[in-house]
Order: C-alpha cells, then sequence, then structure tokens
C-alpha cells in the first residue's frame, strides 16, 4: 500500500470502519465502563486499556516514570482539573486543591507540587492508583472537576481571566457558561467516584454527546478586549484563539460587544510519520453574542458527525475544515438555524497579552496583579517556595482570588489600592520574581514549554526540565534582552503551542529538538519546521549546540529586520524559509547539523506558499 502523502480522513465513518477506541466509549455507556471496580483493584497498578481510554473523560491519564528502567513500568498518573477561563480560586477553593496536591502528589524526592498549564487547567503528577478515587472525590470541593479533563469532547473552555472584570464583555463568564454546557452528564463521573451530588449536576440544557462522545477533543478559546490609557479599545489574544478547534473574537463597537468573529480548524498536535498538520483556525464568519452558543453547538455536533472515526490521528476539527472547506462549513452552520454573517476582512484578534504586573480592574476599580511562574510549576525549591506562597497570599489578602493565565502564570484579583506594595513584598518574600538570586529576564518570561519528561508519556524529550537552564544559557550568551520568545515541547502534540513562538523546539528524543520557525507572538502567523519542500533541516539539534544555534538565528534576524518593530516571526515569514536555510548552511556552527536531513513533513500548500 502507498504511503499517504496528504491527509485522507474518512469522513461520516461508517460504523464497521470505527477504531477500536470508538467501540470502547460505545460499550462504556456513558464513560460508566468498568472504571469503579479497575480504579479499586490494587492488584494492578495500571489498568486495561478500554478503562484507560474511557478514564481520559474523567480526567485521569494512565503514565509511568519514564526515567526508570527495566520491564517492571512505575506506574502512575496525571489527574486534571477543568478551570474555565482559569477560574478563579477563593482561598478556600485553592486549599482544596493545595491539600489534594499535598496527600498524592509526591515525587521521588519527596517533593509535592501543582502544575498550571497553557489550557488555564490545573494538573495533578506523581498520583498512584491507590489515591485516585480519593483525588477525584476530594477536589470536587474546590468548585472545579476533572471531568473534561482529557477525552473525546469539549476540554476546558479558555477565556481571558482579566475580562472577569470588564463592563464591556466577560470572557470568563462565557468560558464559564461554556464550560457547564458542554460538561460531560455528570451521572457516570458521581457513580464511579462517589462524587457529591450537592457539588455537581448536570444542568437542563447541554450538549448531547451521544453514544460516541466526539470524535476527538474539542478546544475552545474566546479572546477579549480592554481599554489602553487613553481609553481606545483593543483586542486581547491572551488565549491564542485561532490555535483551538474554535476561536471567537469579540467585536468591539460603539463600545459595546454585541458580535463575535468565529476562527475554526486549529489546532497544535502532529503525528510525525503520518501527513498532519499544526494549522491556525480560519475565519468562519460573524455570530451575534446571543446566538453564539447555539453555534458553538451546531459546530461540535457537525464535527461529531462528519469527522473521521477511523484514523485518530485525522479526527481533529481542522481536518474537517481542510476537507470541506470554509463555504461548506458556513454553509451547514447556517442550516443549523445559525444567523452567519461573511467574516470582517482583515479583523485582527489581537496579541498575545501575558497579564504580567498591574492592571486596574474597570468594574471594581481594585487591582490585578499578574505573576509569572516559570512552566506553571508551582512547587517549592532553590528558586522559590511557589506553591507554599498562594495559600498564604490570599490569606494575608483577604477577599483577593487567584486565576490561571493561558500562559501557565497566576492572576492574584481583587487587590485594593493601598494593598499593592504590600502584595508584590509578599509573593518576593517566597521567591517569585527571580531566578539564582537574579531578576528574571524578558526572553525567560515570554518563553516556557510543557511537562516533557519523566511523566508525560507521549513525551521523548524534555522541555519543562530543559527550559530553565536553556533560558539560564542564553542569558550568559547575552540574549536575556531580547524581547522574542522560545517554546520548548516534549513531543510534536506541541502543548505548549511552540509554532506561534518565535522559535518553537519540539522533541525528537532525549535531548534533541528539531526546530520550528515563522511563528508569530499573536498568533497570526503558523510556524514550520525548517524545510524546502523537498528535505526537513535541522531535525535533531542537540542540547549541547542548541544555544549557539539559537543565538545565530536571533543574531541573524537582529542584523536584517527591516526596522527594530519587525518581529522575528514577521521576519521568518518576510525572507522565506529558503533563505533560512541558506543562512543555515553557511553558517560554520550550523553547517555541520544542516548535512543530515529527512524527508519534508507535510505542510499544506497554503503554508508552503507563504514560507517558500
Amino acid at each position: 500500500m502507498a504511503k499517504d502523502t496528504q491527509p485522507k480522513p474518512l469522513l461520516q465513518t461508517p460504523v464497521e470502519e470505527m477504531n477500536h477506541v470508538e467501540q470502547f466509549k460505545f460499550e462504556s455507556k456513558g464513560t460508566v465502563g468498568n472504571l469503579a471496580t479497575d480504579f479499586r483493584d490494587m492488584s494492578t497498578q495500571d489498568v486495561v486499556e478500554a478503562t484507560e481510554q474511557v478514564a481520559k473523560s474523567h480526567g485521569i491519564y494512565l503514565e509511568y516514570d519514564r526515567a526508570t528502567t527495566g520491564k517492571e513500568k512505575d506506574w502512575m498518573y496525571m489527574i486534571r482539573i477543568s478551570v474555565p477561563g482559569g477560574g478563579g480560586f477563593s482561598l478556600k477553593q485553592w486549599q482544596v486543591v493545595d491539600d489534594v496536591a499535598n496527600k498524592y502528589t509526591t515525587n521521588p524526592q519527596g517533593i509535592t507540587s501543582l502544575r498550571l498549564t497553557t489550557r488555564q487547567n490545573i494538573q495533578f503528577h506523581w498520583v498512584y492508583k491507590k489515591d485516585i478515587v480519593n483525588l477525584v472525590r476530594e477536589i470536587a470541593h474546590s468548585g472545579y472537576f476533572t471531568l473534561n479533563g482529557c477525552g473525546d469532547n469539549a476540554r476546558n473552555v479558555m477565556g481571558c481571566p482579566l475580562s472577569k472584570f470588564s463592563t464591556v464583555f466577560d470572557a470568563n463568564a462565557l468560558a464559564h457558561e461554556f464550560g457547564t454546557y458542554f460538561r460531560l452528564p455528570a451521572a457516570a463521573h458521581i457513580q464511579i467516584f462517589e462524587v457529591d451530588t450537592s457539588l455537581i449536576q448536570t444542568p437542563d440544557k447541554h450538549f448531547n454527546y451521544g453514544s460516541r462522545l466526539l470524535n476527538r477533543k474539542f478546544k475552545i478559546g474566546i479572546g477579549a478586549v480592554h481599554q489602553d490609557a487613553q481609553g481606545n479599545w483593543y483586542n486581547d489574544n491572551c488565549v491564542e484563539m485561532r490555535t483551538n478547534d474554535l476561536g471567537i473574537a469579540p467585536i468591539i463597537e460603539n463600545d459595546s460587544v454585541d458580535n463575535f468573529m468565529f476562527y475554526i480548524g486549529g489546532g497544535q498536535g502532529e503525528k510525525l510519520g503520518k501527513p498532519t498538520m499544526a494549522a491556525l483556525g480560519l475565519p468562519l464568519g460573524v455570530v451575534s453574542r446571543e446566538q453564539a452558543l447555539k453555534a458553538t453547538d451546531a459546530i461540535m455536533s457537525i464535527h461529531q458527525e462528519w469527522g473521521d472515526r477511523k484514523n485518530r490521528h485525522w479526527a481533529r476539527l481542522k481536518y474537517v475544515v481542510q476537507a470541506q472547506g470554509l463555504a461548506w462549513w458556513q454553509q451547514q452552520v447556517k442550516a443549523a438555524g445559525v444567523d452567519l454573517s461573511d467574516p470582517i476582512e482583515g479583523f485582527y484578534p489581537g496579541e498575545r497579552c501575558l497579564h504580567h504586573g498591574w492592571a486596574k480592574q474597570p468594574s471594581n476599580g481594585l487591582w490585578s496583579y499578574g505573576a509569572y511562574i516559570e512552566n506553571g510549576r508551582l512547587i517549592d525549591g532553590p528558586n522559590g517556595n511557589l506553591k507554599s506562597m498562594v495559600p498564604a497570599v490570599l490569606e494575608a489578602f483577604p477577599g483577593t482570588e487567584a486565576m490561571i493565565t493561558p500562559n501557565q502564570d497566576l492572576l492574584f484579583v481583587n487587590v485594593p489600592e493601598d494593598a499593592k506594595a504590600d502584595l508584590v513584598g509578599k509573593l518576593e518574600s517566597f521567591g517569585q520574581g527571580k531566578r539564582n538570586g537574579k531578576k528574571l529576564s524578558q526572553l525567560r518570561v515570554l518563553s516556557g514549554a510543557c511537562v516533557g519528561l519523566p511523566t508525560c508519556r507521549l513525551a521523548t524529550a524534555d522541555s519543562e526540565i530543559y527550559e530553565p537552564t536553556l533560558i539560564d544559557q542564553l542569558e550568559e550568551l547575552g540574549y536575556g534582552d531580547t524581547c522574542e520568545s522560545i517554546g520548548i515541547t516534549g513531543c510534536e502534540r506541541q502543548c505548549f503551542r511552540p509554532a506561534t513562538k518565535s522559535i518553537g523546539l519540539i522533541g525528537q528524543g532525549p535531548g534533541r529538538y528539531s526546530i520550528k520557525l515563522g511563528g508569530s507572538e499573536d498568533g497570526s502567523t503558523q510556524g514550520q519546521y525548517i524545510n524546502d519542500g523537498q528535505r526537513w533541516y535541522m531535525t535533531q539539534v542537540t542540547d549541547e549546540v542548541m544555544p549557539q544555534v539559537i543565538g545565530i538565528l536571533i543574531d541573524h534576524y537582529k542584523a536584517n529586520r527591516s526596522d527594530d518593530a519587525e518581529t522575528m516571526g514577521t521576519f521568518h515569514q518576510r525572507v522565506g524559509m529558503n533563505a533560512i536555510i541558506e543562512m543555515l548552511k553557511t553558517n560554520a556552527v550550523t553547517a555541520p547539523l544542516m548535512e543530515k536531513t529527512r524527508p519534508a513533513p507535510y505542510v499544506p500548500q497554503e503554508a508552503a506558499d507563504i514560507l517558500h
């Protein structure tokens, strides 16, 4: 059989051709399966594949310590809670989360931690089977749940956390509304984990997942609008909405938000060896605020019917968009009763606002403070006691809440004017804002990584562990003041969205990474592997030489950009991939690295045309 060179999703997959995961979902009878028994059976520390797959919808991943060797695996679990719009968390709510982490997330060094994610979730790592039922049951007392933490359903709905205090449009509130509507039915969760029924119920109006759920995960990101000091409105794309299956951008007109721009077909995950793609969502059209939920339901339902259920690597919405085109999608959405207008040509969803530092809350006159958390890891260690910091701050400043940003940072909100200096002092007393005793560099606060080894079962390389060291090395080489970003992931699923950063590193094995270029900070351009359409270059750059390679890319950009305002992503898009390849081939350091190539990965034609 000839190897596929183009995505070939099997749309409207016949039942007889569906993959075995679809059968697991169907036989689970609403994500119940045999989970109640399997997670209480301590005769083995793992679970059978059917339970493993169905458990994902309850936020449970089967993993093992990748740092250990031998036939016997050190089985453990990662459990993720959904936090629509990043929260917020009162002191009481955060104490539930913190206490759960203290009891159930001890790593081999005897340390507990919490992990904030780029989807505004919270992850618990190093959880063992004996503790799963208790953890899931206890975390419900926080008001947040592990339902939809993974699996073939709508994932955690993202929304700008700072928008919670907007007088014009609250993306956080809409994320909560969508999160409740698209949450899986609670009955199975209650039955399996004996969750208190007073804590979670299924609303009367909710999405119909049916017997097989969705084809694959479905991600939603909702942007925001804010005013600058001069009173001018601007869009905020902190959620990187176009990397989602559905991105929703508010349209500000006459100091009001009555409509949204909808983007469909985004997604950054790939599967090497298959013609898959990372893609940005395309403009579907304009939807009124009143019909936003109806339109979202329609889009998800259309994908539920049409998406591939045979090939999971082609099951995401982006492949139906590619196969059927936007005109077909517009027709389908209108047929579902949605008043969809044409997209606004040239509409700009906004920059990736990180929300670091102080911002005034328009709705109540109080203040928000964005605190950088490197790679989202809240842990007590040599570079700060950040895990202990959060409950201590919430307790010291009554009425404040904690929220999670799409960049894995924390936002402390509802801070009175006269408490601002004391709050910053409190954070600094726990070591926040410094590394190795030094103030954080610009490059560091713009960069980040996913979890990677040793806890992620999909990862082939370090990412969270490697990123701080890489930035240390780049700072030593003099690049700390570079106003660009580096995104690192442990595999091609690309959870930190590295292809929308200035330089993206994708793990290819222990200490080895491929590079993506051409991505932009605002998510308006999609980065690609270094390739000329025939060959793929720099596929296995080792961590020993990576600082020098990145330095060469930064130097080339700074020496040849059109002006100081041109970003690295825009520069790479302008000069094109062939010029970058030629530069790397003629540089003494990178020339040897360019000699070993692989066949070029699949790149959609429109992306290839832009970069070449």
